[in-house]
């Protein structure tokens, strides 16, 4: 039997796609090098190439590793394959938005958990996140932080052992995200009660994050982080 909501007392969260709109700042940022270029792109295969691109053997921490996706991907495009492009589509992950229901969202939900950033993100982006959704973290772990990615269980079990020094355990938290392979997955394997945001709801497949091999039903299903949020408070009213 699930836990209920109020009975968790940290919230661990996936950031890039969960609770900021990489998809969004992706096409954006390719759309402008595209209009410089003289070209129009269409923002789904966009993704889909870039996707095909990010989760190769040749991968580099993210988002350091755009500039050599971009490089990869510019000529099925029709872009210019020129590494000043690449250093700004990586860069502009400092400017990435969060999701419009993201920040007051975690700020209603601080007030009764602790919450917990993991990112496949290095610190120095996971830093313009963390500013973009109103710095709400308890305590957060970034690639940096563990040497290694989601759904690597390693990563996992670092916030595992951050959680112990507390006096707590893996019952106690409740993982949110939107990743069907980076975490719902996995956390199901790892014994963790989680919750899939599902983003993108209202469009077709994966979008830039690589499919699943298998899906995991979640314990917990929201379409918005709105709506997990509202879900909280009338648990607890």
């Amino acid at each position: 039997m699930r836990k209920s909501l109020p009975e968790f007392k940290y919230m661990t969260f996936d950031v890039v796609g969960t609770l900021i709109d990489f998809e969004g700042g992706l096409k954006n940022c390719l759309t402008d090098i595209a209009a410089v270029a003289g070209v129009t792109i269409d923002g789904e295969e966009a993704l889909s190439f870039y996707r095909a691109a990010r989760y190769s053997k040749d991968a580099d921490l993210f988002p350091d590793d755009l500039v050599r996706v971009y490089l990869e991907i510019a000529p099925k495009l029709g872009l210019p394959a020129e590494r000043k492009h690449g250093e700004r589509l990586r860069d502009s992950a400092g400017n990435w938005k969060a999701f419009g229901d993201s920040a007051e969202a975690l700020a209603s939900l601080a007030t009764d958990y602790r919450l917990i950033a993991m990112t496949n993100a290095r610190r120095w982006a996971f830093d313009f996140f963390a500013r973009e959704l109103g710095n709400p973290f308890y305590a957060a772990f970034t690639a940096d932080d563990t040497g290694t990615e989601k759904p690597d269980p390693a990563f996992f079990q670092k916030v595992f052992d951050f959680i112990a020094s507390e006096g707590n355990s893996k019952d106690d938290v409740l993982h949110v995200a939107q990743s069907q392979y980076h975490d719902i997955g996995i956390s199901r394997k790892l014994g963790l009660t989680n919750c899939w945001i599902e983003r993108r709801h209202a469009q077709k497949g994966y979008g830039g994050t690589i499919a699943p091999g298998e899906f995991t039903e979640p314990d917990y299903h929201f379409t918005s982080m709105a709506g997990l949020a509202d879900a909280v408070a009338v648990a607890r009213s």
